[in-house]
């Protein structure tokens, strides 16, 4: 429960602001726990499987560009490398209006949160709060033009957004939950992004991933701009 006043200040503020997690509703449970990540959906985002089921889990005071936008797919890549199939640590600190638990990540003890940013693969909103150590993070990374800093005025994902008028993916409305294995098995059947990885890690349909890289359905996953 540590994190909750910050969280919910985050969330305040980021309303007025209109950055992603201004759609945080209520605090999480402020519950720790260590799962495995079997999808990384973006650079902010991952699956782990419970006891209960598939969670999805949003990375907290991080940004990353979307998959349709330059070094999106970079910073999908990196989060991939740090963080897919392995155990991590998990410390929620809210829930958005989607359910998403919103986390700290650790593997090894090493901030997943904190090394997408120091290797400029995400943008920080750690200035809405008290805690200052992503703003160092990216000024650092900014001095070095590590990853998406190398470009000349990289556009943030939040505008990115509002310029492409993106709409809210239908998979946002939806838990992994709410989804079943059925007699879907091709990308043409799938209504969003993380339908897709759904039928893939659970269902099994290796025929969503022929390249056998672990991101199902290219045209529909790679493009998808929904968070």
């Amino acid at each position: 429960m540590k994190h909750i006043g910050t969280a919910l200040f985050c969330a305040v503020l980021l309303c007025v602001n209109g950055a992603a997690c201004a759609e945080i509703l209520r605090p999480g449970s402020g519950q720790e726990f260590t799962a495995r990540i079997i999808a990384v959906l973006d650079g902010d985002t991952v699956l782990v499987r419970r006891a209960s089921g598939l969670l999805k889990i949003r990375l907290a005071e991080i940004d990353a560009p979307e998959k349709a936008q330059a070094f999106g797919l970079a910073s999908r890549n990196t989060l991939v490398e740090m963080v897919l199939r392995k155990q991590v640590w998990v410390d929620t600190l809210a829930v958005d209006k989607y359910g998403r638990d919103i986390a700290q990540l650790k593997v090894n003890g090493l901030s997943v949160n904190e090394e997408m940013v120091r290797r400029g693969m995400a943008w920080e909103y750690s200035h809405y709060h008290s805690d200052r150590r992503y703003i160092v993070l990216q000024q650092e990374a900014q001095q070095a033009k590590r990853g998406l800093w190398a470009q000349n005025n990289p556009l943030p994902p939040w505008q990115w957004r509002k310029q492409h008028a993106v709409e809210t993916d239908l998979s946002l409305a939806l838990s992994p939950r709410d989804y079943t294995c059925g007699t879907k098995h091709h990308c043409s059947q799938m209504r969003s992004c993380d339908e897709a990885y759904y039928y893939l890690i659970v269902c099994g349909v290796k025929a969503l991933n022929p390249g056998g890289d672990g991101m199902p359905c290219k045209k529909l996953c790679a493009g998808s701009g929904g968070r």
